[in-house]
This record gives structure tokens, sequence and C-alpha cells, in this order.
């Protein structure tokens, strides 16, 4: 019955993909094939196999610690602020992103995490038979985050195609930054996580290859990496911290904004037509959740946190899935947390589209004048990688 969902999920996302191509014709099939062979195998190593069990414990455990550690230095600061027996999201999810993120700092400081994105790119690359570039901004994208990965190519923006860039952005957009990894991984179970990242890499860029097939010449096929400018330690260091506090700060605002606004709209729905807007949104995105093989008497609650995911961001998805969470099925459950774990959403396209602007006032106005296929894309690549899991719960 897996294999008979994972079929109907890969053609809902093939047939809405080929409606919106530009171009059907210049569509490459092996690679799309290769990767989503790349994705099965990959995605049962993860979870049925002893090495893939030990890596995900390891990863879990590692960003659990990252996260005590960086309450350590939380309490220091605000201890004795919080309520007894009480659980202050601020404080012991989204505070500790600070230390993770001089973490990075330091990683990059030294071109250890330079040096591993590339590498892993250019091996992809030569599995998938893409370019370079795209798979380099791909893994990138999972470690850096939508908006950091383009100062990496800041120099070439101006010269990259418009259908290179809808590729870049997708994958941007499918990604999340590891920098608030240990923060999902405190919301939603950290296996879907790991596997989530790994999985969104190969989505997006299957999902591109779809929507906005093109061929690169070998001169065109080329990967230059621009370095920012070298700080010294103690400069990155208090860069690094102010970076992590300035996204933990901005994601505190974005949930007291969204959920707040989500709950009037809730409110308001309840009033006027005794049913939240939520409960609406569960059951137009229901048909969705079912034929990506979420069972059906839990569609419903799959699609309304689906459609919460894509109006808001995946926090506010996150904090109304913990709390149905335990009602759902085992399969349901991993599946909508593979789903939650990227940018794909409305607020992502003003983000990526400010990124871009910022590099190449040419380029951002592409992105935004795309930035609806953009979404589409994203989307559809979080489906895929949901719909890869389910065959294996």
């Amino acid at each position: 019955m897996n294999v008979v969902f994972y079929i109907t999920g890969l053609l809902l996302v093939l047939i809405v993909g080929l409606i919106v191509s530009v171009d059907r014709r210049k569509i490459r099939y092996k690679p799309i094939v290769i990767m989503l062979l790349t994705q099965l195998v990959l995605t049962f190593i993860l979870l049925n196999t002893k090495v893939g069990v030990v890596s995900i414990g390891f990863v879990s455990a590692l960003f659990s610690k990252l996260v005590d550690l960086g309450v350590t230095g939380v309490n220091f600061v605000f201890g004795g602020l919080e309520n007894e027996g009480e659980y202050v999201f601020f404080l012991n999810v989204l505070l500790p992103i600070v230390f993770i993120s001089v973490l990075i700092g330091i990683l990059n400081q030294f071109k250890i995490l330079p040096f591993i994105i590339k590498y892993v790119g250019i091996v992809l690359s030569k599995l998938n038979g893409m370019g370079k570039m795209e798979n380099y901004i791909a893994v990138s994208s999972a470690v850096l985050g939508q908006s950091e990965v383009f100062l990496t190519i800041k120099d070439q923006m101006d010269d990259i195609s418009k259908r290179r860039l809808y590729t870049f952005c997708t994958s941007a957009m499918s990604a999340v930054s590891i920098a608030i990894v240990g923060a999902y991984m405190e919301i939603i179970e950290p296996q879907f996580v790991v596997v989530a990242i790994a999985l969104n890499i190969m989505s997006a860029l299957i999902v591109a290859s779809i929507i906005n097939p093109y061929e690169l010449s070998k001169e065109e096929d080329t990967l230059t990496i621009e370095s920012k400018k070298k700080l010294s330690f103690f400069q990155m260091i208090s860069e690094s911290i102010m970076d992590g506090f300035k996204v933990a700060v901005i994601v505190a605002a974005m949930l007291i904004g969204f959920i707040a606004l989500m709950n009037g709209i809730d409110y308001l729905f309840e009033m006027l037509f005794n049913v939240s807007f939520q409960t609406i949104l569960g059951y137009i995105f229901a048909p969705i959740a079912f034929v990506m093989g979420v069972p059906w008497a839990d569609s419903v609650q799959a699609g309304s946190i689906m459609a919460t995911k894509l109006v808001t961001n995946e926090f506010v998805a996150m904090l109304s899935f913990r709390e149905i969470s335990a009602g759902l099925s085992t399969k349901a459950v991993g599946m909508i947390s593979v789903f939650l774990v990227s940018f794909a959403n409305f607020s992502s396209i003003g983000i990526i589209t400010g990124a871009v602007k910022a590099l190449s006032s040419k380029q951002g106005d592409e992105v935004a004048k795309n930035g609806l296929k953009l979404l589409l894309g994203s989307t559809l690549a979080s489906v895929l990688s949901a719909t890869v899991i389910g065959l294996f719960l």
C-alpha cells in the first residue's frame, strides 16, 4: 500500500510540475530518475539500517548537547525570569541559536564548512549529471540558509541565466539553515529533521528540473565561490553572536505576529461560520495529504498543518503540529514532520527576493516576478520529500 501512495504522490508532483513547466521538451529524465533512486536508498539507510540509526542518533545527540550548552548561556543572563514549571519557548528554543551560530562561524572561519559543502556538491553533480553550481547551491542552502547562500556567488549574480536563477532559488526555499536545526529538533522528532534536510536537497533539484528545464554548456558549468571578507577570529565571534541573536529575535517576532493573526482569523471564522479557518484549510489540503499517503483519518488535520506552514512559516506550523501529533498515526507524524522542515512559505518570497536584490537589482526583479512559481516549486519539493519518507513508515 505504501508503494501505491508513493506512486500517487510522485505523480502529483510530476503532473503539477509538467503543467507549469516552461519547456517540457528539454526535461532530462535520467538525472531525475537517479535522484529519485538516491532518495529511496538514502532514506532506507537512514531509517532501516544500523549505520543510519546510529548516524541519526549521533546528529540528534550532538544538536541536543549544543542546545543544552546554549541554554547555559541563556540561564546566566535570564536565570530567574522563567515561571516555575513553565516552558519558555524564546529562552529554551530560540536563544540557543546564538551559540550554534557561533559554532557555524568558527567552522566557516577555518574553511571547514566551505570545503565540505563544495565537495559534497561536486560529488552530487557527478551522480545526477546536473551543473556543479546547481548542486553546490542545493547543498549549501541546507547549511547556510536561503539568504546567506547567495553571498557566496555574489560576483556572478548578474551573469546567471533566468532559468538557473529559478533552480537556485527553489533550492534555497526548500532548505533550512543549520543554525535553527537544533530549534526544530526541540519541537519535532530529530530523525525526521535529519532525513528532511537530506531529501530536500534532491527534491528541490528534481522539481526545478521539471518546472524549469535547461541545458548547460561546458563553459557554463563552472563553480567559483567567493569568500566573505576575512575577519579576525574575535570579530567573527562577535558578528556570529549578533547574527544568531537577530535570527532568534526575528523568529520570535514572526511567531508573535503570525500566531496572534491566525488565532484572530480563527476567532472571526468561528464567530461567523462556527468553524475555524484552519479547519477549512485542512479540508482544502486534505486530498493532497491523502494522495501523498497520509491516512485518510489524519488527512484533515495534516492538511491544516500543511496549509498553516504555507501561509505563515514552519515554526508556527510546528508548534500547532506538536499540539495534535499525539493523536495522529506514526506515518502521518513522520510525513508531516518532513514536510514542515523547509522555508517554503509566502513570507520566504519576500526574504529571498530581498536577498537577491541586494546583490543584483535586475535578478531581484526576476525573482519577484516568479515568486509564486518559486513557492509552488519549493512546496512540491516538500511534498516529494514527505512522500518518500511515507514509503518507509
